[in-house]
């Protein structure tokens, strides 16, 4: 079928919303339209509306930055938690991955991107700012420094380490055993884990 020409408005515009998400092409975003029309209205409906409570109704944490349905995520409520240990993360997907390793006890920081000028995307743009704050209160002991083993992860470490090595806090990074370039979200969980049991401290 060609996509240049649909039976429906309704039909395209609805392709076209999601061949607007990353990864999707117009084929499979025409496969998922028209797996939701041969669903009843109830399921679609719910389908529909999940999307819009999730755009309009949740929260991040006011500690770390998680996605969350409360103010305080789970994580940071959770008191068996060592709060001398914050692990810095780019993104959400990766507090999941490093949970899913069931190896880190301590609490997070979500950065919410990476330094990298090719994308216009500088320090100010990050949640450094409230980082910097948590270690000046003087209660964490260690900053873990997990983020992706790329140039801009390489970038942000190190304005991150100058940002914070003025404080009484150790800095450490997770131990090299993942593969240059890795992205944390794509790791496995065995080498993940490994990788926060075995890290180092930081060296510029």
């Amino acid at each position: 079928m060609s996509f240049t020409e649909f039976p429906s408005r309704l039909l395209e515009n609805a392709v076209n919303e999601f061949a607007s998400l990353p990864g999707i092409g117009r084929k499979t975003a025409f496969r998922l339209v028209m797996n939701l029309l041969r669903r009843n209205s109830s399921d679609v409906r719910k389908f529909g509306e999940s999307i819009i409570k999730l755009r309009e109704e949740i929260l991040f944490c006011k500690i770390c930055n998680n996605i969350s349905d409360t103010e305080i995520c789970n994580i940071c409520n959770d008191e068996r938690r060592d709060r001398n240990v914050v692990c810095v993360v780019e993104s959400i997907q990766d507090v999941m991955a490093i949970e899913n390793t069931r190896q880190f006890k301590g609490l997070y920081h979500v950065l919410g991107g990476i330094i990298s000028p090719i994308d216009g995307i500088g320090p100010s743009d990050l949640k450094i700012d409230s980082l910097e704050e948590k270690v000046k209160g003087g209660s964490v002991k260690e900053v873990i420094l997990a983020l992706s083993t790329t140039m801009e992860g390489d970038t942000t470490n190190f304005y991150l380490y100058r940002r914070l090595g003025k404080y009484d806090v150790s800095i450490t990074t997770l131990a090299r055993g993942l593969a240059i370039g890795d992205e944390l979200e794509y790791t496995d969980e065995i080498t993940l884990g490994r990788a926060i049991n075995n890290r180092n401290p930081y060296q510029q």
